[in-house]
């Protein structure tokens, strides 16, 4: 394990909050304010606003946004080109909305092209299938897939 982190030099990152054996690659951006937990593996082309926090061991794929308000938390996967949201009624120019947040439980695997709507929480263990619109709370350990998300798998 690395000591510190590994921040590649064609990315912009402003918080100092990372920790130790996490690698930031090429071209992504992390505003002030957000926390990034250790051994984590942030791909290229990302962004992470500053009301965002990431815990251990979590992999972020390229092309995901990380808005205000996104918790992931202990081992979570989240596949290429996610698409998180945080505003119920988004309009152009609206700075007064209200914050939805969004949980990925620890160990929780969403698959590539998901979208989530804002204030989901995808239960510990669960998994969101590639290409998924999820419009509700996911439980722990059950698999999700369709648009909208439906069970495919009762947990174990």
């Amino acid at each position: 394990m690395l000591n510190i982190p590994f921040i590649h030099a064609l990315s912009d990152v402003q918080t100092r909050d990372i920790g130790a054996g996490t690698r930031i690659w090429q071209f992504v951006v992390i505003l002030d304010g957000a926390r990034i937990g250790e051994n984590c593996n942030i791909c290229s082309h990302c962004l992470i606003e500053g009301d965002v926090f990431v815990g251990n061991d979590v992999t972020v794929k390229s092309g995901v946004q990380l808005w205000n308000g996104v918790v992931l938390e202990d081992g979570v996967f989240i596949g290429p080109n996610v698409t998180f949201t945080n505003d119920r009624h988004p309009r152009s120019g609206n700075r007064s909305f209200a914050l939805s947040r969004t949980v990925v439980e620890r160990g929780a695997s969403i698959g590539g092209g998901a979208t989530l709507l804002p204030g989901i929480r995808i239960g510990a263990g669960a998994m969101v299938g590639a290409g998924s619109v999820v419009t509700k709370d996911v439980p722990p350990g059950m698999t999700v897939a369709g648009n909208p998300a439906r069970e495919l798998r009762t947990p174990a």
